[in-house]
């Protein structure tokens, strides 16, 4: 139990320091950040359950105020922005890797945890994702203001994949790593 706390704490706080890596902005109100890939190692490492408690904490962190999303975000205002959607479901994208990293135990660890942070990190994350960015944007429309449809959404939102690609990598190589030097805390599999 003590062991499990620590990590969960452990990897919200990854979570949170990938936040310091600074943001690039666009224009449209979603920022590339490094925080995603702290959430598919959560999910990757610790496995569904524990993955989805070390991202619960850091999005109780944010609702409290404090100020540990990319930039010097926080507080209750983020949970209904452009951002909301993936803020939202990384609770879900840590649950996602976690689950397939648990149930693929036949493929090497970097391939195991990299298609579950390719399914969790990335194709159900961005369905919160955009599809938070698109109510967002049509709940803001003012009369006579054109919709956005959710392709269009789809569409501003794709040029974040190929990063997210990288991150993906990243995961199975991280997750490889702590199998081959620290096999016991890689909890998805054990």
């Amino acid at each position: 139990m003590e062991r499990n706390l620590t990590l969960i704490v452990l990897f919200s706080a990854l979570i949170v320091v990938l936040g310091l890596v600074p943001a690039i902005p666009l224009g449209f109100g979603v920022p590339i950040t490094m925080q995603s890939l702290g959430v598919m190692l959560a999910g990757a490492v610790l496995g569904s359950w524990r993955g989805a408690l070390a991202v619960l904490l850091v999005q109780f962190l944010v609702a409290l105020g404090l100020p540990v999303l990319a930039g010097g975000r926080g507080g209750l205002g983020v949970f209904v922005g452009p951002t909301a959607g993936f803020l939202i479901g990384w609770l879900p994208a840590a649950f996602v890797t976690g689950l397939v990293v648990e149930r693929i135990r036949a493929l090497p660890v970097a391939i195991g945890a990299g298609i579950g942070a390719a399914l969790g990190g990335i194709v159900v994350l961005y369905a919160l994702g955009i599809g938070g960015f698109w109510l967002f944007k049509n709940a803001a429309l003012q009369p006579g203001d054109t919709p956005m449809s959710l392709w269009a959404a789809t569409l501003i939102m794709a040029p974040f994949i190929p990063g997210d690609m990288v991150k993906v990598v990243l995961a199975g190589l991280i997750a490889r790593t702590i199998a081959r030097y620290r096999p016991s805390a890689l909890i998805a599999r054990s």
